[in-house]
């Protein structure tokens, strides 16, 4: 999978939300939250056509865009990344680092709980 910038996954964001979708409506998305430049999404959009994390349509005298890579996917790939380049594949140390510096809320903390809980009942 192609690297994805930041900027980039902002773009793809605003597609997950909805698609197809013309960049006309990928930009006014993305304007919700700031102001980007059309020629910026624009090139970006290129951008991502050519790493092969959408595509497009022609449907007359405009394009619509389309994901090709799904979000679900696309976050455990980035997430399991993450953790094997910062934590040697181990996800405790990354908990514990959001634990001691008390990022973690009670929804967390719960919802923690109830994965292991899950894992364990699954595993066993």
């Amino acid at each position: 999978m192609a690297d994805i910038s930041r900027a980039e996954f902002e773009v793809l964001e605003a597609l997950w939300e909805q698609h197809p979708a013309s960049a006309s409506d990928i930009i006014a998305r993305l304007n919700k939250h700031k102001d980007w430049h059309e020629k910026t999404v624009k090139t970006l959009l290129t951008r991502l056509v050519k790493k092969q994390a959408i595509d497009f349509e022609k449907q007359q005298r405009s394009y619509l865009y389309y994901p090709l890579l799904e979000r679900e996917s696309y976050v455990a790939n980035e997430s399991k990344s993450l953790i094997s380049r910062l934590f040697e594949g181990r996800v405790a140390p990354l908990v514990a680092g959001f634990a001691n510096e008390d990022s973690l809320t009670q929804q967390d903390i719960d919802e923690l709980k109830s994965l292991i809980q899950q894992w364990e009942k699954d595993n066993d």
